[in-house]
Formats: C-alpha cells, sequence, structure tokens
C-alpha cells in the first residue's frame, strides 16, 4: 500500500521549509519535495540584513536557509528531490505525480514562489547578487553612495527606484519606451525626485566586470546606438535592479486552483479553492513578497493544514 503523508509541501523556500517545520513539530508525518535547491530566490541572496533573528554580524542567503533546512529535518520532515508534473487535489487524498514517482497526502501546501523576470541581457547570470538584483527593499542599503540603474518603467520600477534614492547617491530610470507606464500619481513623484535621472528607449544588451559588475551596454531601441556605460573608478562597481515584473511558478496549478495574475488566491488562513489545499510565500496574491512574509505564511498554512487534518472523518 502507498503510504499517505499527513501534509506535502511543494518547495523549499523559506515558506515551504516553515510549513516543514510547523507541520512537523505537530508530529504531523510531512514530505518537504523540491526540484532544485533549497531557498528559492533567498539562495541567490548574497546578504541579508532584515530578517528578524539573523546573526547581525553578517548573513547570506545560503547561510540562513542551511538552518531553516536543519531546523525542518530536526522535527521529522522527510525529503524528496523531484519534478512534479501534474497534480490531482480533489478530494481527502490529494496525488502529486513527478518524474520519480506519485506522492499521496491528505493535505498540501504549495509554496513554489515566483522567480524575477530576467533583464535579458549577456552574462547577466554572472552578476545577480554581485551588482545586480531584482529585491530593492532587500539589497538597496548594499548600494549606499554608489550609483544605481534600475530596468523597468510600471509601477514597481519607479516606486523601487523612488526607494534606491534613499540609499544610492543616483538612480538612472533605463525603460524601454519613451514614456513611464507607471500610474500618473507615482510618475509626478518620480519626475520631482532630483536624485532620479532617465534613460529613455532603452535596453541593457551586456553586463561585465571582475568580481562585481563595473560596466554594462545599452542600446538606443529607436537608433540601434550602443552605450558603454562604466562604473566610477573610485567605486569599482555600480547596481543594476530588474524590475520588469516577477514569474509566479503557477502553471502547474492552471485551471485547478484560482489565481490573480499568474498567482494563488487564498484567504488569510492560506486556504485556497480546494480544501485540503493551502499556499504559501511568493506564490500567494499579496502585498509583500520577504522572507519573513514567507515564513509566517508558512507557519499559518502548516497550522490550517494540521487543523484541516484533525476535522477530516
Amino acid at each position: 500500500m502507498e503510504q499517505i503523508y499527513d501534509v506535502i509541501v511543494l518547495g523549499a523556500g523559506p515558506a515551504g521549509l516553515t510549513a516543514g517545520l510547523y507541520a512537523g513539530r505537530s508530529r504531523l508525518n510531512t514530505l518537504i519535495i523540491e526540484k532544485g535547491q533549497d531557498g528559492g530566490q533567498i539562495a541567490i541572496t548574497n546578504e541579508i540584513e532584515n530578517y528578524p533573528g539573523q546573526q547581525v554580524e553578517g548573513e547570506s542567503g545560503p547561510s540562513l536557509i542551511a538552518r531553516m533546512t536543519q531546523q525542518a529535518e530536526k522535527f521529522g520532515a522527510h525529503r524528496v528531490s523531484d519534478v512534479i508534473k501534474e497534480v490531482s487535489l480533489e478530494g481527502d487524498v490529494k496525488k502529486l505525480t513527478g518524474n520519480k514517482g506519485e506522492y499521496l497526502a491528505k493535505a498540501v501546501i504549495v509554496a513554489t514562489g515566483a522567480f524575477p523576470r530576467p533583464i535579458g541581457c549577456e552574462n547577466e547570470g554572472k552578476y545577480v547578487g554581485k551588482g545586480i538584483s531584482f529585491c530593492a527593499t532587500c539589497d538597496a542599503a548594499f548600494f549606499e553612495d554608489f550609483e544605481v540603474y534600475v530596468v523597468g518603467g510600471g509601477d514597481a520600477a519607479v516606486e523601487e527606484a523612488m526607494y534606491l534614492t534613499k540609499f544610492a547617491r543616483k538612480v538612472t530610470i533605463i525603460h524601454r519606451r519613451d514614456e513611464l507606464r507607471a500610474a500618473k500619481s507615482i510618475q509626478e513623484k518620480a519626475f520631482a525626485n532630483p536624485k532620479l535621472s532617465f534613460m529613455w528607449d532603452t535596453v541593457v544588451t551586456k553586463v561585465g566586470g571582475d568580481e562585481l559588475l563595473s560596466w554594462m551596454v545599452v542600446k538606443n531601441t529607436k537608433t540601434g546606438e550602443e552605450t558603454l556605460i562604466e562604473a566610477d573608478d573610485e567605486d569599482g562597481m555600480f547596481g543594476l535592479f530588474g524590475f520588469i515584473g516577477l514569474l509566479p511558478s503557477s502553471k502547474l496549478f492552471e485551471g485547478v486552483l484560482d489565481m490573480e495574475n499568474g498567482y494563488l488566491k487564498t484567504d488569510e488562513n492560506m486556504h485556497t479553492n480546494i480544501p485540503g489545499v493551502f499556499a504559501a510565500g511568493d506564490i500567494r496574491q499579496k502585498s509583500l513578497r520577504q522572507v519573513v512574509t514567507a515564513a509566517a505564511d508558512g507557519a499559518i498554512a502548516a497550522m490550517q493544514a494540521e487543523h484541516y487534518i484533525s476535522n477530516l472523518t
């Protein structure tokens, strides 16, 4: 007879690991399924400053996630590395089908996260966490008094650019069009900010540097002209932030769970539209995507799963 877990947690980022920790601590037979490395977006975050209780002298994404992983394992959460291809979530027993086999559970917590839409320039991957970032709230303080560039033109890009002006000495928005897509009220604040400048009809085509990002090539979308931008000699580097949207990892649940713009819709207790199925972390439709909110979601989802299971007849 196939094993039926109490809870399957899909995803091992901060939300999934916290859910696994809380579920295991509640004596639920818990399985965490992750297709890649633990941590999600935080795994590529070089330094963390704003997670309560972190190591004050210095904390990286991988170091924080390593301790979360150990905590989940301490309380008995089982682990499987697999890619889930199909789900059947209705009824008292949920089934997840992966490349390596089938997994059954009474409750499922979806914590598959979201990932930033790449800027799309050559060598981008080499400099993520080494000058390229996708989270101003996370990384703005590391660019104190440096020059920073922001790619994008929507609400998020402009709001994040204005936030960055609190730290950087100069912020330049790079937008592929000749006008912003952000709301007019946001644009007005941006144009009135003396530390903000704009590079219109422009895309970033290539980035480079030694260990850290120190130069990039930008291209005018109308003329095709390319320009090399280099870091100030005294700085030795600059920041490049991408805000052209997030891509939720929700394709597996299309037509199964209720969504809004690709994000799973839940109530405040992480319930989806299917009983016994919960969502936590960046995969949810929510206002703030940070490690601390993901962890909170995971804890709530696990406790709600425990309550759901205890009431099954």
